[in-house]
């Protein structure tokens, strides 16, 4: 005998009196959903239509990247210079305050001019150890400024990479054990584009 899946009018009659008396054990009556109309903002919600047109979302122009929020006055020359004034001070205070007046002599020069990174890392390694084995303290290595290029990649490209390379290798191994202090050099000996690297006694 095959079930019957519709109710004759009395029966479903008689089921709605027993339902209304029940009281449900858990309220699993669905919630309704919000239409994803009203959390749309009020500029891009649609503009209702009669006539069987079919809505459409409202789509304001954008530019990518308009929210994004520029800080000025900050860039990296400016970052690199502060940490390098804002070192400690851990060679003779007599000494640092002659060398940054560009009164003390290089016993030694390296110029990184026309080099890439791959060269320019290794050459820093070899220049500095040797000084440090010959027994020098005070020492130069001439990075450059670096010329401003077109930017046209999808990321932002610092220019003059080895004057923003060079005080980062000398505060890593194998050179960090040997350099005492690292600041920008005088004027007189390249200003902004050469570094002073006070090497530790043997």
């Amino acid at each position: 005998m095959a079930r019957r899946r519709i109710l004759k009018p009395d029966e479903a009659a008689l089921w709605q009196a027993v339902a209304r008396t029940a009281t449900p054990m858990h309220n699993t009556a669905p919630k309704l959903l919000e239409s994803p109309i009203q959390n749309m903002p009020p500029k891009l919600r649609p503009i209702p239509q009669t006539g069987g047109l079919k809505i459409v979302p409202m789509v304001l122009p954008f530019r990518l990247g308009q929210n994004v929020k520029v800080t000025s006055g900050v860039t990296l020359s400016n970052s690199l210079q502060d940490s390098l004034r804002q070192a400690p001070v851990q060679m003779d205070k007599k000494s640092y305050a002659r060398m940054s007046k560009g009164k003390l002599a290089p016993e030694a020069k390296l110029d990184l001019h026309g080099m890439t990174v791959a060269q320019a890392h290794p050459a820093l390694q070899r220049f500095v150890l040797r000084c440090h084995d010959a027994g020098m303290r005070l020492v130069l290595v001439v990075t450059g400024k670096g010329k401003q290029s077109l930017d046209i990649g999808p990321t932002p490209q610092k220019y003059g990479i080895l004057r923003h390379q060079v005080p980062q290798w000398l505060r890593i191994v194998p050179l960090a054990p040997v350099v005492l202090q690292t600041a920008q050099a005088h004027v007189r000996h390249g200003g902004e584009g050469a570094y002073y690297i006070y090497l530790r006694r043997r």
